[in-house]
């Protein structure tokens, strides 16, 4: 019940969502009717229907061929229609300031034109005279010279006042007003020298709306462009030293290469897990910590993409903790796919390396198949005398971690957040989002990761591997 009412809210804000990136992208710049409006429209439904696609469709059983054709433009989609909307947003604020540069210039404009015809302020015979109190011009008043008003021809009053100033009206956000043409008037001076006539309401508001929409399309898509190449160009190489008190001096130097979140899938394959590969075995590490999400999808679908991890090469092996990823794509079977590609699961279990102990522990999301982490039988018959390194895909576990008398826990997770704003959010979920904090006697380690989830962007948040080098204080 609760996953259907939260289905439901996301489904109303996705559509709430829309529903303005298309007034503000194709409502108020397009003429109703017109292939543009009508295109735009279109792209409305059949954007979302896409992300819709791309999200369900493995989750479903559909086929792997139909997944990867949804996964780039629905995923890409809802990364776009993140950053359109706080394109959009920001455009808000730009919005009425740049009405009023355009109001106050047009209301320069008129006022050259009415010196370019020769209108005096105390003239009785132009259509701009005013009254004393700066008041519009009464009716009496706008008679062209030369002709009388049948009411007041015996009688005619002179304004003598000067006439309203166009910049007054703008300031208080209205229009100001436009000459009345004399009743029976020659044609208006057409000429080079002509002035130009002022926009019109509609037309201002269109130029506005255009303006701005196409900057808010410009800056999100580019954000967009930006973010992918990232994802696409791989993960760098992060290094950092990690001094743990009880690790003995023959142990100093020793290098961990962290990484986490490949999330091989639809969009990020084969070439994308070589490519891993290749920036791991660059930097040589003495052992390898894959903490989990691995894979999004089954073993049927993806073992070949991952086949290229057999092709790790480290001192002292490398090692495998699941994630919560893994739980959704069956992570019995991926454990048993990585063990035969050479690969170590650590499936709430332990290992002694030359100085410290090596742990790791399966992810929470394993509880609903009673696989989740077991802290007791990964580090409880331990000896505390010796350094203890934790591999657990969630940063949340540090707590436990702590418990157990442990130096250092690698994880990963958060992706950093991934696309920006998203760090914001991360932090409300996790005790560190990335990089290396203290809890108490235990530091914590969490990696950006070295793929994405979802949209294949990254804003923010570059993807990393990071060699962990273990310093002896003893040394």
């Amino acid at each position: 019940m609760v996953f259907v009412l939260v289905a439901l809210v996301v489904l109303a804000l996705l559509a709430s969502v829309h529903r303005y990136v298309w007034r503000r992208f194709v409502g108020d710049t397009t003429a109703p009717g017109s292939t543009l409006r009508k295109v735009g429209t279109v792209a409305a439904f059949v954007l979302p229907l896409l992300s819709l696609g791309a999200m369900t469709s493995g989750r479903i059983g559909a086929p792997f061929w139909l997944q990867q054709v949804l996964a780039w433009p629905g995923f890409l989609w809802l990364a776009c229609l993140m950053y359109l909307t706080l394109a959009l947003l920001v455009g808000e604020v730009v919005r009425p300031l740049l009405t009023r540069v355009l109001v106050r210039r047009d209301a320069a404009s008129a006022a050259r034109a009415t010196a370019g015809t020769g209108t005096s302020g105390t003239a009785v015979d132009g259509p701009l005279a005013a009254t004393t109190s700066g008041t519009r011009p009464r009716t009496e008043e706008l008679v062209p010279a030369g002709r009388s008003c049948p009411s007041t021809s015996a009688d005619p009053a002179p304004a003598t006042a000067p006439a309203a100033e166009p910049e007054a009206e703008a300031v208080r956000g209205t229009e100001p007003a436009a000459p009345i043409a004399p009743a029976q008037a020659e044609p208006a001076e057409t000429g080079p020298t002509a002035p130009a006539p002022a926009l019109t309401h509609p037309s201002r508001r269109l130029f506005v709306s255009r303006v701005v929409g196409g900057a808010a399309a410009a800056a999100g898509l580019a954000t967009v462009g930006y973010g992918t190449a990232n994802v696409l160009r791989g993960p760098s190489v992060k290094r950092i030293t990690v001094p743990l008190a009880k690790l003995p001096r023959a142990a100093h130097g020793f290098r961990i290469a962290v990484v986490s979140d490949i999330h091989i899938g639809p969009i990020l394959g084969r070439a994308h897990t070589r490519r891993i590969v290749d920036t791991i075995n660059s930097t040589s590490p003495d052992l390898v910590a894959v903490v989990g999400d691995l894979v999004d999808g089954s073993v049927a679908d993806l073992g070949s993409a991952a086949e290229p991890l057999a092709g790790l090469r480290a001192r002292h092996g490398s090692f495998f903790v699941t994630g919560n990823h893994e739980y959704f794509s069956g992570a019995e079977q991926w454990v048993n796919h990585v063990r035969e590609l050479g690969l170590i699961p650590l499936e709430n279990a332990r290992v002694e390396m030359g100085g410290f102990d090596l742990a790791g522990v399966n992810d929470i999301a394993g509880e609903t198949e009673g696989q989740g982490p077991d802290f007791v039988r990964a580090l409880g018959d331990r000896d505390r005398g010796r350094a203890a390194v934790l591999l657990a895909h969630q940063p949340v576990v540090i707590h436990d971690a702590v418990e157990h008398g442990v130096d250092l826990q690698l994880s990963g997770h958060t992706h950093g957040g991934q696309l920006w704003p998203g760090n914001y959010l991360a932090e409300l979920a996790n005790p560190t989002v990335a990089g290396l904090e203290q809890y108490g006697d235990t530091q914590l380690f969490v990696s950006r990761g070295a793929g994405a989830w979802g949209p294949p962007v990254r804003v923010g948040a570059p993807a990393d591997i990071t060699v962990v080098e273990l310093a002896s204080r003893q040394a």
